[in-house]
């Protein structure tokens, strides 16, 4: 997490959304040697106004073994990034190189679902990604074998996170003026993969 404070991104609807639009975290327990991390794709339920966030890995996966021993684990997404030259910022001295990024951490204890519990897991998962792909007609576990199914949830296990600590990042040029930041939107604007870092500077002004 940034140390600065301005930078400090703690509104639950934003940091959710910044989640849902990228899903694939990283899941990160203290292993007994070193730290161990996997990626998964996370999908989110509400309980009134608190978030629940959910996932699965594979039943072998280390950290799958510490979660079930009770770790806590820490969930980091990453959105959209770029790295930023002092060239963008016009006829400004003494600037250097940064990279602007949007992420979120969400911290606390982790439970397992259970068997029925990671099924309907599976099927929440597929559903909430098979609906961005329409008008294609959404694929369902009910094109699988039960069996095949069956054997599916046999070599994983799937997780809820109900989050003690839920913050971001949202590093954007907020310590820069408004005329620096817009030099560096449109260097973004011309190059591959920075129109989403962009969109996110531009929202600040």
């Amino acid at each position: 997490m940034h140390p600065s404070p301005r930078f400090r991104e703690t509104d639950p609807a934003t940091l959710l959304a910044r989640i849902a639009a990228h899903p694939l975290g990283i899941v990160m327990v203290n292993g007994e040697r070193a730290p161990l991390a996997v990626h998964t794709p996370v999908i989110v339920r509400l309980e009134g106004e608190s978030p629940v966030l959910r996932f699965h890995l594979s039943a072998a996966n280390p950290v799958t073994a510490r979660l079930l021993a009770g770790a806590a684990a820490t969930l980091v997404f990453t959105g959209p990034d770029a790295y930023i030259s002092p060239d963008w910022y016009g006829d400004v001295p003494d600037q250097v190189p940064t990279w602007n990024y949007l992420s979120v951490e969400a911290e606390g204890e982790v439970t397992e679902t259970g068997r029925e519990g990671a099924a309907a897991f599976l099927d929440d998962l597929s559903a909430v990604f098979e609906a961005g792909l329409s008008p294609k007609p959404p694929w369902t576990r009910a094109k699988m074998k039960p069996a095949v199914f069956e054997a599916l949830l046999n070599g994983i296990r799937a997780f809820e996170m109900r989050p003690s600590r839920l913050e971001g990042i949202s590093k954007l040029g907020q310590n820069k003026t408004p005329e620096m930041r817009a030099g560096v939107i449109t260097a973004l604007e011309d190059l591959p993969g920075g129109a989403g870092i962009a969109a996110a500077m531009r929202a600040l002004d």
